[in-house]
């Protein structure tokens, strides 16, 4: 490993509204400060990054973790996962659906998963998340992500004053993929604005999901419904969208405070096996 100083990179916009292309930076080398602060800058900026064909071994993914922050804990009770992290480095979780004597090696192993926040339904959400891909399928398994300022920014004006201030309720099943389908007996929930304000830039983003928002707090359950799907749908609008089609040696890094994410379907017969980090969350979403 070497230490790079006063790295050149170019930051290639992926689309309109959100996520950008990191090029010309070899992740398996130490970063100046310098440099560091201008990806994490490229991060605010543009929400979502992409750095292609890395080469990175585990302890170099939590070195490029803590780029962005305090490295999270793991987010989900570890026993309902016995084989789902890293044996080497805990911090770091397995996403996979290879199984071994028929049990998964990795969390959320199959199919598609609707859009989410990360850690939403906890008191302090975590603020990104790291996935670097090892072995991806033939077709399929491509990442989504929306973007949470172009929503909000782009709202039906009365819809907007009509949720300004309220709150919802995030609860989410673990290891489950689709909206009230799934998980492994343990449960957690929390409440957040619905509007959530980005405490580095300022900028508003619709903070809701899918597959986690059960009620806008103060509002009858029929109305909750009907407001949150029609702010589902236009969040999850694709010119909100960047599509990821992945490739081996992919790293992505997104922020949750002002984007969601979703995957696609694949293959259950072809391997897809990626490596999770999180960055810290370090203070209540207002």
């Amino acid at each position: 490993m070497t230490v790079a100083t006063q790295t050149s990179f170019d930051v290639v916009p992926l689309t309109k509204h959100i996520g950008a292309e990191i090029r010309g930076l070899n992740l398996g080398d130490t970063l100046d400060a310098a440099t560091i602060d201008r990806i994490h800058q490229a991060w605010l900026d543009h929400s979502v990054l992409l750095f292609r064909g890395q080469k990175i071994e585990q302890e170099d993914l939590l070195r490029v973790t803590e780029y962005f922050g305090p490295i999270g804990p793991l987010g989900r009770p570890a026993k309902f996962f016995p084989k789902g992290y890293s044996r080497l480095l805990p911090n770091i979780m397995m996403i996979s659906n290879i199984r071994e004597n028929g049990e998964t090696i990795g969390a959320l192993p199959d199919g598609e998963m609707n859009f989410h926040h990360d850690m939403i339904h906890h008191e302090v959400p975590h603020n990104g998340t790291l996935l670097y891909s090892l072995e991806i399928p033939s077709y399929g398994g491509d990442t989504l992500f929306a973007s949470g300022y172009a929503a909000y920014d782009t709202l039906d004006p009365a819809l907007k004053a009509k949720l300004e201030g309220r709150r919802a309720l995030h609860h989410y099943n673990y290891g489950s993929t689709q909206r009230g389908v799934g998980g492994v007996g343990a449960t957690a929930q929390a409440e957040h604005p619905v509007f959530r304000t980005h405490e580095d830039t300022g900028r508003k983003a619709i903070y809701i999901n899918r597959l986690m928002t059960k009620l806008v707090i103060g509002l009858p359950q029929e109305e909750s419904d009907a407001l949150l799907e029609a702010l589902f749908d236009h969040s999850e609008k694709p010119e909100f969208v960047y599509r990821h089609v992945w490739k081996v040696g992919d790293l992505l890094i997104w922020d949750n405070r002002c984007s969601t994410h979703a995957r696609d379907d694949f293959p259950s017969d072809q391997r897809r096996l990626m490596l999770r980090t999180t960055v810290q969350g370090t203070v209540r979403p207002a």
